[in-house]
């Protein structure tokens, strides 16, 4: 049983910087995957940004150049730093881990806002 710990949600000011955490606990196996989805309100989830093991990471064309996703293997935790947030970035963000298994989450709360 995996267990997902979120944080660095919030809101901020249209321009603004956040950071997220997610730390894996009571995995037996070695992580493959980690990364981050997000659901607005009327919209469907969709991928943020996503890093192998090996280093490999994927970005949704949306947040490429203003978001940065990176890892620390040995803790089992994956960021997501986020700079020049937009209005439209306000959503759910939700952690994905992959192992030999898929875990989710709880998500955590992105507001962007004047």
């Amino acid at each position: 049983q995996v267990q997902l710990v979120e944080s660095g949600g919030g809101l901020v000011q249209p321009g603004g910087s956040l950071r997220l955490s997610c730390a894996a606990s009571g995995n037996r196996f070695s992580i493959n995957l980690m990364g981050w989805y997000r659901q607005a309100p009327g919209k469907q989830r969709e991928l943020v940004a996503s890093i192998t093991s090996g280093g490999t990471t994927t970005y949704a064309d949306s947040v490429k150049g203003r978001f940065t996703i990176s890892r620390d293997n040995a803790k089992n935790t994956v960021y997501l730093q986020m700079n020049s947030l937009r209005p439209e970035d306000t959503a759910v963000y939700v952690c994905k881990t992959v192992t030999n298994m898929v875990y989710w989450g709880q998500g955590t709360q992105v507001t962007v806002s004047s």
